[in-house]
């Protein structure tokens, strides 16, 4: 199976936050039989949060050793740039063949969820996250796994 990684999932990680330790024994994310994945964008994200924070170089190095584990996932690719066009579309409620699901309101998306999105659709991930920020997007467009903390 492919998993792709919201960005908070990965703080979790860094922060030995219990839900590491969950989603290693619950998905195995890492096991031989499964490709983890992360987007470009995720990267840049983690990267900015390490700065932000002002991690000190214990943390900074269990990210660098973290990030080894991905592939990361490159959003110059001209299917994930088109899925990208669709899935925004798709959050406004503008695309007449996919409507939103009953009752659901459109939504702009932030634009590095919808990067990280179309990564998931493109490497057909499971994405794993926390927020609800792609909650509309399954099972129309990916599978999401919103965890709890």
């Amino acid at each position: 199976m492919n998993y792709l990684f919201d960005t908070n999932i990965l703080v979790y990680f860094i922060r030995k936050h219990p839900l590491g330790d969950m989603i290693i024994r619950e998905f195995d994310p890492f096991g031989p039989q499964n490709l983890t994945i992360i987007s470009i964008v995720t990267q840049g994200e983690i990267l900015s949060l390490c700065y932000s924070f002002g991690w000190g170089e214990q943390r900074k190095l269990s990210l660098t050793k973290l990030l080894n584990q991905f592939l990361i996932i490159p959003i110059e690719a001209r299917d994930i740039v088109d899925v990208y066009a669709e899935i925004d579309a798709f959050s406004k409620g503008k695309l007449p063949d996919k409507p939103l699901p009953v009752g659901m309101s459109a939504k702009t998306m932030g634009k590095n969820d919808l990067w990280i999105a179309a990564t998931a659709f493109v490497t057909k991930s499971t994405l794993l996250t926390t927020d609800e920020d792609f909650d509309h997007l399954s099972p129309q467009f990916i599978n999401v796994v919103k965890l709890k903390v």
